[in-house]
């Protein structure tokens, strides 16, 4: 596969690359650029953490180096989680991870940060960022993050040395992540680190509607997990905001684009002949146009995206 090839791959469905020429640099020195994606392992793997999986396949398929933070340490900061919890979520999500066909290095997140150089990087940022600025970075991360504890103010600093130990060239993350990773950019020369590679993608909108935020496992109705039911997936996608022809913020529309299509080279919608009968898309685009134009109803959408779940959780 050649660079352009490479990098297409590695920029779809993403909604910026910053440091894009330190990525394209380390493609054309024939390297295999190492990128890292952190997980919180507080529950079910839902669709928005597919999201990025998907991104991960991408990478792999584009030649990098891939690594997963199981971010251990991190969750139990973050209040989402006992020890006994956490572990056992742990070992749940790197079968599924590798189920799912990534190849990564999958790395516990308190085997390289209980360590006495990875401590003293710690403080060492902590004696040059704000309380201020760690709260903001942590605004769309945190867990009831108004009333943010100081471990949640530590979270972003473990987060930012993470580069250094794993010995990544660049980072994946949700749109979310931006303020901390804009804030690893600023501070990773502190700890002696390099100025890595941040790629940001895009996000499935709850599927509770506009301007309920992003799918979250906090809100068991604004999310779809891998352990759901055939029944159960269908019954939360009937219910799923899908406003007919409108193709913003509609979750069932960004599930299809960043999930389904990245998979599946076609997706199939069963529909009675007096409603124009099958019909079969090779693209996501297509799909797109016939739903904004009033072609395609959203419960023609919400049936395929069904189908399509279903067959794609057996993986798991």
């Amino acid at each position: 596969m050649d660079i352009n090839k490479r990098f297409e791959l590695i920029k779809r469905n993403t909604v910026e690359i910053i440091g894009e020429d330190i990525l394209i640099k380390l493609l054309k020195g024939n390297k295999k650029p190492s990128i890292y994606c952190g997980y919180e392992t507080s529950g079910d793997i839902h669709l928005g953490h597919l999201v990025s999986m998907t991104k991960l396949l991408d990478f792999q398929k584009a030649g990098m180096k891939v690594k997963v933070l199981f971010a251990d340490w991190h969750t139990y900061l973050n209040s989402k989680g006992d020890w006994k919890f956490i572990n056992e979520q742990l070992k749940k999500w790197e079968k599924s991870f590798k189920s799912f066909g990534i190849k990564a290095d999958f790395v516990k997140g308190t085997k390289i940060e209980r360590n006495n150089d990875y401590i003293d990087d710690v403080f060492t940022l902590a004696l040059d960022i704000t309380l201020n600025r760690g709260l903001r970075s942590m605004q769309e991360v945190a867990r009831d993050a108004k009333n943010a504890k100081i471990s949640q103010v530590i979270y972003p600093l473990m987060q930012i040395t993470d580069f250094k130990y794993l010995k990544i060239d660049g980072a994946l993350g949700g749109i979310e992540q931006r303020k901390i990773h804009m804030l690893a950019h600023e501070s990773l020369k502190k700890i002696h680190y390099k100025i890595p590679f941040f790629i940001h993608h895009e996000l499935i909108p709850s599927l509770r509607g506009l301007g309920k935020g992003k799918m979250s496992s906090s809100i068991k109705e604004s999310m779809i997990s891998i352990n759901d039911s055939e029944k159960e997936i269908k019954s939360k996608l009937n219910k799923t905001y899908c406003s007919e022809g409108e193709t913003k913020d509609n979750p069932v529309l960004s599930i299809i684009k960043l999930i389904i299509f990245p998979f599946f080279e076609r997706v199939k919608v069963n529909r009675d002949k007096k409603f124009g009968g099958d019909v079969l898309y090779e693209n996501y685009s297509d799909m797109e146009n016939d739903f904004k134009s009033k072609k395609l109803h959203p419960v023609d959408l919400k049936n395929a995206v069904g189908n399509s779940l279903v067959k794609l959780f057996k993986k798991f």
